[in-house]
């Protein structure tokens, strides 16, 4: 059975995961020290924002219980769990969808819009079918990243996997410019990527229906999902950098 939200409850949850991403830093960072070395704090953090998501969708305040408390066990429990998904990735796939993204924003600055797949793939040196098969390999480390929520998050659920975070563009992005940079880069999608993530995260289809929907098979649909986070995640480190260099 689907929950449905209301603006302000939607709202009101924004606000609590963006005034506590600075919690999910701090368990990261400190549970990164108990972890081994190949293991990313940004990879914890984005692990953490899941929990974070999971938490502020889940809270009520009439219990009396205090939301960093409520929130903490929740932040700190997934990014455990994630760490079973972390263990056999392998450093050439994280290196993979940083080229990936790389690719991506290099083409935009060059073109003006978004490019197309073919136009990646030859960035990137590949054919066409090779560019699919990365696609597949970096949707393992995403699918590993991200816990689907409750109907109603608007998105909220992409947040985890389009935030990038660096060095000083956490404390940047804990405000409500996070969700106004978000939004902007889901409205520079292509229409396809667009409505499929709409269709995922808000309206919980599944990728076999999508792909009914939008006349497709479900491994493309998986793809061309995989290459709309990539955009957004780019898109999002572009704006960052812009930020932090002012």
């Amino acid at each position: 059975m689907r929950v449905s939200h209301t603006k302000a409850s939607v709202d009101k949850r924004n606000d609590l995961i963006v005034a506590h991403l600075g919690l999910v830093k701090a368990l990261a960072l400190r549970l990164a020290k108990r972890v081994p070395a190949q293991v990313e704090v940004n990879e914890l953090v984005s692990a953490g924002v899941i929990g974070l998501v999971d938490a502020a969708s889940r809270y009520e305040p009439s219990l009396g219980v205090p939301f960093d408390a409520f929130a903490r066990r929740r932040v700190h429990g997934a990014m455990l769990d994630s760490l079973r998904g972390l263990d056999w990735a392998p450093r050439s796939v994280r290196r993979m969808r940083r080229d990936l993204d790389e690719a991506i924003a290099r083409l935009r600055s060059t073109l003006a819009r978004e490019p197309e797949a073919l136009e990646i793939a030859k960035e990137l040196g590949v054919t066409e079918p090779e560019y699919d098969r990365m696609l597949d390999q970096v949707r393992a480390l995403d699918v590993g990243a991200i816990r689907q929520q409750s109907a109603g998050n608007g998105g909220a659920s992409i947040l985890e996997l389009a935030i990038d975070p660096q060095e000083g563009a956490l404390e940047r992005i804990e405000r409500a410019e996070l969700r106004e940079h978000l939004v902007k880069a889901l409205q520079c999608l292509p229409e396809r990527e667009r409505r499929i993530l709409s269709l995922y995260y808000e309206h919980e289809l599944t990728l076999a229906e999508i792909g009914a929907v939008i006349g497709v098979g479900e491994s493309r649909v998986s793809q061309l999902r995989t290459q709309a986070i990539a955009r957004l995640r780019s898109r999002l480190r572009e704006t960052l950098q812009l930020s932090e260099a002012r």
